[in-house]
């Protein structure tokens, strides 16, 4: 038979060695690739093309980067708020653009004119981010802020016309008026928010009998611009051609003056050279005239001179003796190229 000692305090098992150096290593390695990770996914960034990244420090921005990849102190010692500063943007007013077509909004379209009637006017605003600082710290919801002093504006022109000057003549006026006073309103308040343009879609009365009234009343000043714009073209094409043929016609009367005036001025000299012949030979410039006015009235006549002094009628046949003169010329002038070419005959003959 045998026996055991029970001894009353048993001694706990052993535990194994930590190594405490590289426990201190692994933490601090781990802790060093957390904070790398956290810097280098806080602190680099990407501006992209027409936009522009204004940095915070501590708060406040400090300065601005354009587009490509940047890099800033960790936060929360640097922020980064990006914004599309060369971006044109378009602001509806009145409406909203949707997939399924334009939805009206009729707590912004519905207004009140100066003689208390009501239109329906829808815009659009284009615009443009021109100080980052202002547009970031002065407003704190930019394009809220846009469309209700954009709503303020028009509704301020508006209301101060007249229903039917405001839906047909006055359209591009109270556009004019409206961003002009879009335009103060940003600038007085230092939104950094450049108005671009503000256009009207439309501007018209509530539909029903009333609108569609109004609508017969632009139709017909349409139509009326468009006759008084026809008829400015044919004053335009008429008038200038008229003229043309008035000042040929003046030109023509003007050389038809000249003319008249030198034939007239040529006939006086003609008749005060003759004149002075006629002083000084009375009688022989009274015959010739005489005789050169019958040559001309009868320039078949023959010429007969008589003397009816005595009983027996003389007269001198003048066209005889001249056409017999003439003949006698002209059988010399014939008689003396023969003899001369007969002469030349002889002379050839003589020479071979």
């Amino acid at each position: 038979m045998s026996f055991e000692t029970i001894n009353p305090n048993p001694e706990p098992p052993k535990k194994p060695e930590v190594n405490m150096k590289s426990v201190r290593k692994f933490t601090t390695l781990a802790i060093i690739v957390v904070a790398l990770l956290y810097i280098g996914s806080t602190s680099f960034y990407t501006v992209e093309e027409r936009e522009r990244a204004a940095v915070y420090t501590f708060g406040k921005i400090t300065h601005e980067e354009g587009s490509g990849l940047h890099f800033k102190l960790p936060h929360p010692i640097q922020q980064v708020r990006i914004v599309p500063a060369e971006l044109t943007q378009n602001l509806t007013v009145g409406y909203r653009e949707t997939a399924s077509g334009d939805q009206v909004v009729e707590e912004e379209a519905m207004m009140i004119t100066g003689d208390e009637n009501i239109v329906a006017a829808d815009a659009v605003i284009t615009w443009k981010i021109n100080n980052i600082k202002n547009y970031l710290t002065n407003i704190e919801h930019p394009e809220t802020f846009l469309r209700n002093a954009s709503i303020a504006s028009i509704r301020s022109v508006i209301g101060s016309q007249k229903l039917d000057y405001v839906i047909t003549d006055g359209k591009t006026e109270i556009q004019e008026q409206a961003r002009i006073m879009l335009v103060e309103l940003m600038d007085k308040y230092d939104t950094g928010i450049q108005i671009i343009d503000l256009k009207f879609q439309d501007i018209e009365p509530p539909d029903g009998e009333v609108s569609e009234a109004f609508r017969a009343v632009t139709n017909a000043r349409e139509q009326k611009n468009t006759k008084i714009n026809n008829a400015m073209k044919y004053e335009n094409d008429r008038i200038p051609k008229a003229r043309g043929e008035a000042q040929a016609l003046i030109e023509q009367a003007e050389g038809e003056k000249a003319s008249r005036i030198l034939n007239a001025q040529g006939d006086v000299a003609k008749f005060n050279a003759i004149y002075e012949e006629y002083v000084n030979n009375k009688d022989i410039t009274e015959s010739r005239l005489i005789l050169e006015t019958l040559e001309k009235i009868l320039p078949n006549a023959q010429i007969f001179i008589t003397n009816s002094n005595s009983d027996t009628v003389s007269y001198l046949p003048l066209n005889e003796l001249m056409n017999n003169r003439s003949n006698t010329s002209t059988s010399r002038t014939n008689t003396n190229s023969s003899s001369s070419s007969s002469s030349t005959n002889n002379s050839q003959t003589s020479t071979q």
